[in-house]
């Protein structure tokens, strides 16, 4: 049962939404000290049934459109994706009332994109739009979201309600510098969408799915997954010289020479089996070494 429901959920795709995490829990500690225990958990979780029930819905719709075969009737299916919801949902809710609106706020879009990016008339997954939307949520609004329920309330927004008048603020500042700590993580989970929908364009074009390869060809498809690899470790280098990430931020450059022998792999063969898998540790080697780096310089500060 349990390994029946870790497959229908793929729990092994979860690392793009793990590491992300990870990368704002350990930004938010080496800039500015702080970790709020239950609010992490709580987010945690939220996140990661969240990310489960995208996974089940998207599975579940495969099986009209691309009769694909679940591990469950589809009745039992859509039970566990709708638990799925639901336990995200309250423990989203649970964060909210600790936290205040802007995270109701950009939690509810994030659910909104989960369920319409397979969902829906027109899903964002049959559009030209999967690695902008995947890029941006999940490598940019993860790690904002836990750099903002840690970090103190005036460090990225923060806002005033008081005789019917709103005041937002932004601290744009500490917005930039997060905002290019996640530049490669929003490359790289870009990239593992990227990656499929190249390796499946003949498949999709069957099923009216015409994603960004559609559009771009196979060559520039191609040459924009190197080219996202390229900005993210450009984005180490100014996160050193702004003095974002510690100097020893540096090591994780030399993950350049795995990714780029992966890119050279990809660009000789793309196929879903053998070659897709190397997006995948493409964004390990950027994204690990980069966490350490903020866990050490977090413990030597």
């Amino acid at each position: 049962m349990l390994i029946r429901f870790l497959k229908y959920v793929e729990i092994r795709t979860k690392i793009a939404s793990v590491l992300p995490f990870l990368l704002g829990l350990s930004y938010v500690i080496y800039a500015y000290g702080r970790l709020d225990i239950v609010n992490t958990l709580l987010f945690f979780a939220s996140m990661l049934c969240f990310d489960m029930a995208t996974t089940a819905l998207n599975n579940y719709i495969d099986v009209k459109t691309n009769g694909k075969t679940l591990e469950f009737s589809q009745k039992n299916a859509k039970q566990i994706l709708f638990v799925l919801l639901i336990l995200a949902s309250l423990l989203g809710l649970a964060l909210v009332f600790l936290t205040g609106l802007i995270v109701l706020f950009i939690g509810a879009l994030c659910f909104g994109v989960g369920i319409f990016y397979t969902f829906g008339p027109v899903p964002i997954s049959r559009l030209p739009l999967g690695e902008i939307f995947s890029g941006l949520f999940m490598g940019l609004l993860i790690p904002f979201l836990v750099v903002y329920i840690n970090a103190p309330n005036d460090s990225l927004i923060y806002y005033d309600f008081s005789n019917w008048i709103l005041k937002l603020s932004v601290n744009t500042l500490e917005l930039l510098k997060l905002g290019v700590v996640t530049i490669p993580a929003i490359t790289g989970i870009a990239n593992i969408m990227l990656a499929n929908n190249i390796c499946d364009l003949e498949a999709d074009v069957k099923v009216n799915r015409f994603t960004l390869p559609y559009y771009t060809g196979l060559k520039k498809a191609v040459n924009i997954f190197a080219g996202l690899y390229y900005l993210g470790f450009t984005a180490i280098i100014i996160m050193v010289l702004f003095k974002i990430v510690p100097i020893f931020g540096l090591i994780v450059l030399l993950g350049i020479i795995p990714v780029q022998k992966n890119i050279s792999l990809f660009r000789k063969q793309q196929s879903k089996l053998i070659t897709f898998p190397l997006s995948v540790q493409n964004l390990v080697f950027m994204i690990i070494p980069l966490i350490i780096s903020l866990a050490v310089g977090a413990i030597i500060k």
